[in-house]
């Protein structure tokens, strides 16, 4: 074989490999709770440079703004950014219509807005409670249900709840996290029966520990190197994980390479929830 066409071969296989791997989201619409830091940020970002159309939403304006600023200065893609509380019914409601007036339709719901509490039962009031409950399972059930009837229209779309590992084998002193996020996984098992006959899935990705600004948060005065190296002691893969890494997780479950995925809970945790 000579070397013009062994060189042909080469870009051949090369161009096979890209397709193989390439996620085609360019040009859909991908509303994102909670995208303007941590985890839903990095998805943000990621899917903004696998091509989508990115809305993300958050409770601070102008910080929701200079991270979409962000965004669309290192991707050169279109990002909406929607103030928005998903605790409040009428935000939600605003921040859908806003998003159907952009872009006509939405492709991908991500409900990823939320924030880790976990103390003991005794320690738990009912205020705790109610607003833990509000924030992660409320927020997903009013963002499913102003999501869904544009989905089902166009018999098409996708829908990626976040919870965690403690949502299926919860530690003491998990509460009311463990529960609020058992409620979330049931959601999104119920709903993707219901759905299913409308090409729409649904499914839950199980955080385990990841670096995030959550835990920068919460380091305080301690070096946060040394807090990610304490935590990677409980990982039975020796490592905390990193926000790409669940912004690759988001991105599968966005595109049509997961098109017969749905109604599943996965864990993304280095193995460390001791339930699949």
């Amino acid at each position: 074989m000579v070397l013009h066409q062994l060189i042909d071969l080469k870009i051949q296989c090369k161009r096979k490999l890209i397709t193989m791997f390439d996620l085609n989201l360019k040009d859909k619409v991908i509303l994102i709770t909670g995208g303007s830091d941590g985890l839903g940020f990095a998805s943000a970002k990621l899917l903004s440079e696998q091509g989508a159309k990115i809305v993300i939403c958050g409770r601070r304006g102008d910080f929701l703004k200079a991270k979409a600023d962000t965004i669309r200065e290192e991707t050169g893609n279109e990002v909406l950014d929607i103030p928005c509380d998903v605790t409040k019914a009428d935000q939600c409601k605003k921040l859908v219509e806003e998003t159907m007036s952009k872009f006509k339709f939405i492709d991908v719901l991500v409900n990823n807005a939320g924030t880790s509490a976990a103390a003991s039962f005794e320690n738990v009031s009912d205020q705790n409670w109610e607003e833990d409950i509000n924030l992660k399972l409320m927020a997903a059930v009013r963002m499913c249900r102003l999501v869904l009837p544009n989905m089902k229209s166009r018999n098409s779309g996708s829908i990626i709840n976040a919870a965690i590992g403690g949502g299926k084998a919860p530690n003491a002193g998990s509460l009311p996290t463990s529960v609020t996020r058992a409620a979330g996984i049931n959601l999104t098992k119920s709903l993707s029966n219901e759905f299913a006959p409308f090409n729409i899935r649904v499914n839950a990705i199980c955080i385990g520990l990841i670096k995030s600004a959550q835990w920068e948060r919460r380091a305080k005065d301690k070096d946060v190197d040394t807090l990610y190296e304490e935590m990677s002691k409980k990982v039975p893969m020796g490592k905390v994980g990193e926000e790409i890494d669940y912004a690759n997780l988001v991105a599968f479950l966005s595109s049509d390479k997961s098109s017969y995925i749905t109604g599943t809970a996965i864990n993304i945790d280095g193995g460390l929830c001791p339930v699949v």
